[in-house]
């Protein structure tokens, strides 16, 4: 399309750098196409204004059949829609029987679990080095965090740790396997959690079902279950990045060290600068709609580049230097809008709290690999394959 210029998913220049790659095409104009083969292009906005204005457009929705599968089998298919692809009211609803889990208020109290399961996975580290923090610390951390929250009795969580990353993969035949395992599971916790009631979300919202049916069913329950736990497991990747753009940046390591009180502004820093989401969960036109003087055609779909409009010159100041001590910007690594992810204010405390206790215990913290061949070949996501770390005299 004259004007437009196009990025290939497959060009290696974008899957070994798509900061680079992406912020020259932001460079060049507001307005991309994504071209992958065996996909239909998609649009893509490149500046940080734009992507901000279209994460917020109910001219452009996530559609709610967009996780469905027909490898799943049929009576496990209505627990595949998610508050995650409902728009409006309906998302509204759902939204708000879960809201208050994630509040301040809750996190201050909640923070002394996390803090708690941080120290028994460092205790837990197996001697000698390296060590792989990606499989000892930024795997387990937010899935142990999020049964914690949401109240998974310890004996369900090896099943939902072993399902849960074939699940949020969205590809290959286990899929099909795990989900209906994960929707399993997740019937089986609120049938003990109706007899057991405690002190978690999960309690909290068998209580509103059994006491006001309509505005939680059986199956929006369940499916609300396995949503929240495998959304909490997003962290991982953000938590092991992290910990890599600070012993690959000493000197901004050497701030954090010297200024632990500097943790929440650094994590800030560093979800701008490595958040692992690349591109927003694709939108679809509602309607004929206009962006940037282009006409774009109801029913084709539109995303964000994060990795783009993250690094946007017109909205940070120097955005290709990592700074611990930037004041805080208008970044979208949890998205924006009525999707804005609900567990950030957790992805972030969890993050904190694992840096500060990860440097207070391992002053010698070093990498103990190439930095870019733990770099995974994902063009949708940016993460590692491992984290081989020495720890020193620590």
């Amino acid at each position: 399309m004259a004007g437009i210029p196009e990025i290939d998913l497959t060009d290696m220049a974008v899957i070994t750098d798509p900061f680079t790659a992406y912020g020259a095409v932001r460079e060049q104009s507001p307005l991309a196409r994504i071209t992958a083969p065996g996909i239909p292009p998609m649009w893509v906005l490149t500046r940080n204004e734009g992507a901000r204005a279209l994460l917020g457009d109910p001219r452009f929705e996530i559609r709610s059949d967009s996780f469905m599968r027909p490898d799943v089998p049929e009576d496990y298919r209505p627990y595949l829609k998610t508050m995650s692809e409902m728009e409006g009211r309906e998302h509204l609803r759902l939204r708000r029987l879960v809201a208050p889990a994630f509040t301040p208020r809750h996190l201050a109290r909640f923070r002394p679990r996390i803090e708690a399961i941080v120290d028994r996975l460092l205790d837990d580290l197996p001697d000698g080095d390296p060590v792989d923090l990606l499989e000892h610390l930024a795997r387990p951390l937010p899935i142990d965090v999020i049964c914690e929250l949401v109240g998974i009795p310890e004996s369900s969580r090896p099943r939902w740790r072993e399902s849960g990353p074939a699940v949020l993969a969205l590809a290959g035949d286990e899929f099909a396997k795990a989900m209906t395992g994960i929707v399993n599971d997740a019937k089986e916790t609120v049938a003990q959690r109706r007899a057991e009631p405690a002190d978690d979300l999960l309690s909290d919202l068998v209580r509103t079902h059994d006491e006001d049916g309509d505005r939680l069913s059986d199956t929006e329950l369940v499916t609300m279950v396995w949503l929240l736990v495998l959304a909490g497991q997003t962290p991982v990747n953000f938590i092991a990045n992290a910990v890599h753009a600070l012993l690959t940046h000493p000197d901004q390591l050497a701030i954090l060290r010297a200024d632990p009180s500097l943790a929440p502004r650094a994590v800030e820093e560093l979800l701008r600068w490595c958040g692992p989401g690349l591109l927003a969960i694709p939108r679809y036109a509602v309607q004929d709609a206009e962006l940037y003087g282009t006409r774009i055609p109801a029913g084709d779909r539109v995303t964000v580049s994060l990795a783009a409009a993250n690094r946007d010159p017109r909205a940070f100041p120097d955005p290709g230097t990592l700074d611990l001590t930037r004041e805080p910007g208008p970044h979208l690594a949890f998205a924006h809008g009525p999707h804005f992810c609900l567990g950030a204010m957790t992805a972030r405390a969890q993050t904190e709290v694992a840096l500060t206790a990860l440097l207070d215990r391992f002053p010698d913290l070093a990498l103990a690999a190439d930095p870019e061949e733990i770099r995974a070949p994902d063009p949708g996501t940016w993460r590692l394959t491992a984290l081989p770390l020495t720890r020193g005299h620590g």
